[in-house]
């Protein structure tokens, strides 16, 4: 995938895992969140031998939201 694609499943991705944690960051935060919820994603997928990241599809989002819902998980449990 290109660094215009990385940005824009990090972005989406960052988003709608803000959204379901109930937090409340900005753009530079969701897509930083979004690309390494892509990376623990992918790890996580790859783990359990499912299908990872593949391109902008609908399951590479799904994957991104997985892992940066999980990445978002540890970070709460670290400020607490």
């Amino acid at each position: 995938m290109g660094v215009i694609a990385w940005l824009v499943l990090g972005a989406f991705s960052g988003w709608i895992a803000n959204r379901l944690m109930n937090s409340r960051t900005g753009l530079i935060d969701n897509i930083i969140t979004g690309i390494i919820g892509s990376f623990i994603g992918g790890f996580v997928f790859n783990f359990f031998g499912a299908e990872t990241i593949t391109g902008l599809n609908l399951h590479s989002i799904f994957v991104s939201v997985v892992g940066a819902c999980i990445l978002l998980w540890i970070i709460n449990k670290i400020r607490r």
